[in-house]
């Protein structure tokens, strides 16, 4: 295979693909650069469909090494483990645009494997690999509507930037990242300093304008080096078998689906299929091979899927009626709580319909952030939300561990929203951790764990710049009309159209997310969506903001004080001694215990700049500490006169402790007026006497002189 080089001038900045020399027994595969960014971007096709699976099975892999940074993994083992969680999020924002475009009815396995090679900081790894996947899948002979793309839209000094470099986005008020076809964008992820509705709008389309450019590229390449579409099985269904089951069960399903009650709905609707399916199952297990049995079952069970797709579009795009009553633009109902826990630092109870989430916030030290070992200029972050989702919450059982891509995703899309409002560490200087538990689901768990993280973090005390809420808006379709609804739940999230997440607060948005399963959206219902979540948001602050208004103004008794003050930074060294013997001295005397690791022990950070913040819930142990540690960094001025404590003695003087870690030493010359034999003839260990600093020898160490005061004391 000839190696090809194709090379694009996007904005100022050259991609270039290469295709032709690397993974050639991939069905596709590209290498792509975007400045010095490298990724490798591979995909394979499985040759037999599996026909009988109710999903199409798509993965989609990021593979961050830590060497395309230039750094060695920490920890013990030294080679890159489990995805970190941005790389959970990349693979997931790349298979969020790719995953509605395969062709309808293809169920042959697909693995997309990005392998970041080389990162510069400056051109995005993420994006260059959701161009490679778009690009490798489009010129492999698998069946895919694309080719996709993605950019960066940020906004700084009043202006759109694609694709800002890490210091643009520092300056900028807006983080979107936009993907799509040439004809419509179908995925949105975005952190928001309070943007405005019409703002957003306008950046989403400013980036789809920047998408059709890469797109345009990637079409080129396509028409020079990409296969012809593969020959697939697919299941197809009878025209004679599609209408027999829908005789026997449309009507059944239009009743179960008006049930306005969740569990009792689903119960009923899966209790007519399995009467359906088992049915069949009866009247052909002894007709049929075991295989044509699964295939005929699997033909049921999509036609009943059909029929419950239709007549929920009917009922909402026709009839206008939603499945539990409510109008088009209405809320569930709201309630919420605060103090739920009595020994957490702030706990707070959000329930919106039938989706609870109770959310826990914790307070520590700065030194207790997360360090995180991946590919971004960001070393180290002070606020985590994570978010957990037990198979309880819909009445489930199920698997229990690690969290999944979802609970990771989910997680992130929270702690991005209310990140927008969190104080700065100068502010605040603790560590904050936010958990999401939810307890109940029907939809929108998400955006009820936006709301119950916010109302927790104000009953800890956070003095957060203003409440944050969230709602999730759907779009249902059907022909060429459609309805935009308000909160969705479940049934609307499975069968419906459009996931589209917004949080704000009563200024703009912090955090927007949209997913669809429709091949792209137009202007005109991005905008009506976005108003429509903006009149849910406003009646969800209100309801909020009665249970509590503003952050309290104290942490809870149980939640560690704090006292900042600043000392030289050349200071530091001395505050923790040698190998950490003084801070471990001052921990272990202020808070009285045995060990620093105890959990009344006083914890302590020491900041590069010479800042020093003391943690602990009882305000005379950090009073304790402080004072300690002013006497470590205290300076000793040439001429003044000290009271000292004779700590050391030696053949040629003794050494005197001015306060804790500041001693020096009063030579045998500098003991009395008179010649003095024998140092202990004039001090003893334990005595204070009377010094006056006479300077510092060559080596550094301060000298004091007792002399010196008894000539001045009988010179008055």
């Amino acid at each position: 295979m000839t190696k090809r080089v194709f090379e694009f001038d996007f904005r100022g900045r050259k991609i270039v693909v290469e295709n032709g020399e690397m993974a050639k027994q991939a069905n596709g595969a590209v290498l792509v650069r975007y400045g010095d960014t490298v990724i490798l971007s591979t995909v394979v096709v499985k040759k037999e469909a599996n026909l009988l699976s109710d999903f199409f099975p798509l993965m989609v892999i990021y593979q961050e090494k830590l060497y395309s940074v230039g750094k060695i993994p920490g920890g013990f083992i030294k080679r890159e483990g489990k995805p970190t969680d941005a790389a959970t999020l990349a693979a997931r924002m790349i298979d969020r645009p790719m995953r509605p475009l395969f062709k309808e009815g293809f169920k042959n396995e697909v693995q997309i494997v990005n392998t970041v090679l080389s990162v510069d900081t400056d051109n995005s790894p993420e994006l260059t690999a959701m161009f490679g996947s778009s690009l490798c899948t489009s010129i492999s002979e698998i069946p895919f509507d694309g080719p996709i793309a993605g950019v960066k839209v940020g906004y700084v000094n009043n202006e759109f930037v694609i694709n800002p470099t890490p210091q643009q986005l520092e300056e900028s008020t807006l983080d979107l990242t936009v993907a799509g076809t040439k004809y419509a964008i179908n995925m949105v992820e975005a952190g928001a300093k309070e943007v405005s509705e019409d703002l957003m709008l306008d950046a989403l389309m400013y980036g789809h304008e920047a998408i059709k450019e890469l797109i345009e590229f990637q079409e080129k390449i396509i028409a020079e080096i990409g296969k012809p579409d593969m020959e697939y099985e697919t299941l197809e269904v009878e025209d004679e078998l599609r209408k027999e089951v829908r005789e026997l069960c449309e009507e059944k399903l239009n009743k179960a689906m008006r049930i306005k009650e969740k569990l009792e709905k689903y119960e009923a609707i899966d209790k007519i299929k399995e009467e359906i399916v088992e049915k069949y199952k009866s009247e052909f297990e002894e007709k049929l091979k075991e295989e044509e049995l699964a295939k005929l079952l699997t033909k049921i069970k999509l036609i009943l899927e059909e029929v419950e797709y239709e007549i929920f579009r009917q009922i909402v795009v026709k009839e206008k009626t939603r499945a539990d009553g409510r109008k088009m633009n209405e809320v569930r109902p709201l309630s919420t709580d605060i103090d739920i826990l009595p020994r957490t630092h702030g706990s707070a109870l959000f329930t919106r319909g039938e989706t609870q989430s109770l959310a826990v916030t914790t307070l520590g030290a700065l030194g207790e952030h997360q360090i995180l070992d991946g590919l971004s200029l960001e070393a180290e972050k002070r606020f985590m939300l994570h978010y957990n989702f037990p198979a309880f919450s819909v009445g489930e059982t199920g698997r229990y561990g690690a969290p999944g891509r979802r609970e990771i995703g989910h997680g992130a899309l929270g702690e991005r929203a209310l990140l927008q409002v969190i104080p700065s560490e100068e502010e605040f200087p603790y560590t904050i951790r936010v958990v999401s538990e939810i307890l109940e689901s029907n939809g929108s768990s998400s955006q009820a764990t936006i709301c119950a993280g916010c109302l927790s973090l104000m009953a800890a005390g956070v003095p957060i710049k203003a409440p944050v809420a969230g709602i999730a808006m759907g779009l249902i379709t059907a022909g060429d009309d459609y309805t935009i609804l308000t909160d969705i739940q479940g049934m609307e999230d499975h069968l419906g159209d459009m996931d589209f997440k917004v949080a704000g607060t009563r200024e703009g948005i912090c955090a927007l997310q949209m997913d669809i399963k429709i091949k792209g959206i137009t202007k005109k219902i991005l905008k009506e969506a976005l108003e429509q979540a903006k009149n849910a948001r406003m009646e969800i602050l209100d309801v909020m903001e009665k249970q509590i208004k503003e952050p309290r103004k104290e942490v809870s008794k149980y939640a560690p004080k704090t006292f900042t003050f600043m000392i030289k930074p050349e200071k530091i060294k001395d505050v923790i001694g040698k190998g950490g013997e003084m801070i471990t001295k001052i921990i272990l005397e202020a808070s009285n215990v045995k060990s620093v690791t105890d959990i009344n022990a006083v914890k302590v950070d020491l900041e590069d700049d010479g800042r020093v913040v003391i943690y602990h819930s009882n305000q005379e142990i950090i009073d304790k500490t402080a004072e300690m540690i002013k006497d470590v960094v205290k300076e000793v001025e040439e001429g003044e006169i000290y009271t000292a404590k004779v700590v050391k003695i030696e053949e040629f003087g003794c050494f005197v402790q001015v306060w804790p870690g500041c001693e020096g030493l009063v030579h045998i010359s500098e003991l009395a007026k008179e010649r003095v034999n024998k140092t202990e003839d004039v001090v003893k260990l334990g005595d204070e006497i009377v010094v006056k600093c006479i300077g510092w020898d060559k080596k550094g160490r301060l000298n004091f002189s007792r002399k010196k005061v008894l000539e001045n004391t009988n010179k008055n």
